[in-house]
């Protein structure tokens, strides 16, 4: 029986004066950590909020998301966290599919939150600097007693196939994947963690706050993502570890840093990387300018954000994510449900103690990806090597078939990242009458390039098989991206792709 809460609680008592969290204010010690959470967990409890209840929180990276998410937690009741870029509409469906019996706002995020909390008819709580403006109630002396079964988080899937839905994330969950990290990064308390990741996110908030938070380690959080600020911030804090997408660090890469400045970061010892797949040049160029190895991880929010680990210590293998972490299994499945033989590409299917106990409310949806037996279907193509190394190749529902042929986006992605004019690529299908798909390029270009379709498809085709090179191309200042940085190919307009490249090859 344990709160995911305790572990602030303990490391209080034990070390209170270590800080916990720094963000743009003040440091916040663990005590004060524990303070605030307290000071939540009983105003909740003044305010009628009972354990099991639902609470939705909309706060960016700060130190208060954390005092707010664990006072939650201290309360018993269940943390919804949403995206600080939501609109009203998307809150107020949130709140309204989880029941939530009170909004909690990031004081610079409103209105959408407090319009949400109004058209749900529940009360809305303003979150200031420092958690100062609470309603009255006394704070809780001890977390409550929570089963590792018991909820804590409701996270919203994206909605890429319908409306969102919720996972359910338990105490148990994450306390798991806290756990298993520590133990993967030999995590202790002397680590500096430092993201920009948002916290409502899984990676953010069960994988690096989490992890940093069960160590008694220190968590630096900076609030928006911009890859000098980030390296200010590793300089300033002296950090161990960072995590990331692999648009951060490609996005480091690209920033202004002093040919003698490589002593600025002697101290971080690794990178973790995760969210999508990492292109083995973005890597190699990263380690060679930074001198820090990028370890990858794979996980989904039904899974708390952890599955598989590259792990200290392992040789890397290209374009692999590692192997499946401690007390959890990975396995390669055809359709059929049978295992696929090692090397041929299947579906991912994960069991352990970071899988959800289901969708919220979505008993069928559940069942859809959620066996009896506790393995969960993931909806990602992969491999596995004898040595147990997952490769992911692709989502399912982004694998291109062009004239009976399989094309995995990334794999091509990975091929164009080594092209010196590229500074982001997303690899689409786009509806063919002959082929039935066609391959398409969007592509950021550094400054001052300019797009030659003719010679990149050249380039391209001297590293690749010839249906697998795009034949589409378009060329956009910046990529569409999600709250973590990575690349929404959702949001990508397949037949404006089409008429881009068609203007272009006019020219």
């Amino acid at each position: 029986m344990s709160n995911a809460a305790q572990a602030a609680w303990d490391h209080a008592t034990a070390d209170p004066d270590r800080v916990a969290l720094r963000g743009a204010g003040e440091p916040w010690s663990y005590a004060t950590l524990r303070e605030r959470a307290a000071a939540v967990a009983g105003a909740l409890r003044a305010a009628g909020i009972a354990p099991g209840d639902r609470v939705l929180l909309v706060a960016p990276s700060v130190p208060e998301f954390a005092g707010a998410y664990y006072g939650i937690h201290a309360a018993g009741a269940v943390a919804v966290t949403a995206n600080t870029m939501s609109t009203r509409p998307e809150l107020e469906y949130a709140g309204g599919d989880a029941g939530v019996e009170l909004v909690l706002g990031w004081h610079a995020v409103t209105p959408a939150p407090q319009d949400a909390a109004a058209a749900l008819g529940v009360p809305y709580w303003p979150l200031t600097e420092g958690l100062a403006e609470l309603p009255d109630g006394a704070p809780l002396d001890a977390p409550h007693p929570t089963e590792d079964e018991d909820n804590a988080v409701i996270l919203y899937t994206s909605g890429t196939t319908g409306r969102p839905k919720g996972a359910q994330l338990t105490h148990g969950n994450l306390i798991a994947c806290a756990s298993v990290f520590n133990e993967v990064l030999d995590f202790t308390p002397e680590d500096r963690f430092g993201t920009a990741l948002p916290l409502f996110h899984v990676f953010g908030q069960a994988v690096v706050m989490g992890t940093t938070l069960h160590a008694g380690a220190t968590l630096s959080l900076l609030e928006r993502f911009d890859p000098v600020a980030l390296l200010d911030l590793l300089r300033r804090d002296g950090l161990t570890v960072m995590a990331g997408v692999p648009t951060m660090w490609n996005a480091l890469l690209h920033a202004p840093v002093g040919e003698d400045d490589a002593s600025d970061f002697a101290s971080l010892r690794l990178a973790a990387s995760g969210g999508a797949a990492m292109p083995a040049e973005v890597m190699r160029a990263f380690e060679e300018r930074f001198g820090c190895v990028i370890l990858e991880g794979y996980g989904l929010s039904e899974t708390t954000g952890a599955a598989t680990f590259n792990g200290l210590g392992r040789e890397r293998k290209p374009s692999c994510v590692g192997i499946a972490l401690p007390g959890c299994a990975v396995e390669i499945r055809a359709d059929d449900g049978t295992e696929v033989p090692t090397g041929e590409v299947g579906e991912v299917h994960i069991r352990g103690p970071v899988v959800m106990s289901g969708y919220w409310n979505r008993p069928e949806a559940t069942a859809e990806v959620l066996s009896d037996d506790g393995w969960l279907k993931t909806g990602d193509l992969g491999t596995e090597d004898a040595d147990g190394d997952i490769r992911i190749v692709d989502r399912k529902k982004d694998l291109i078939i062009r004239g009976g042929y399989n094309v995995y986006p990334s794999e091509v992605e990975e091929v164009l990242y080594e092209h010196p004019d590229i500074v982001e690529v997303a690899v689409i299908g786009v509806p063919d009458e002959h082929f039935g798909e066609e391959v398409a390029a969007v592509i950021a270009l550094r400054a001052g390039a300019a797009l030659d379709p003719e010679a990149l498809r050249a380039w391209a085709k001297e590293r690749l098989s010839a249906y697998k090179v795009p034949r589409l191309f378009q060329t956009m200042e910046t990529l569409p991206k999600g709250p973590t940085g990575k690349i929404l190919k959702r949001a990508i307009d397949a037949e404006g792709v089409r008429g881009a490249s068609a203007s272009a090859t006019a020219r």
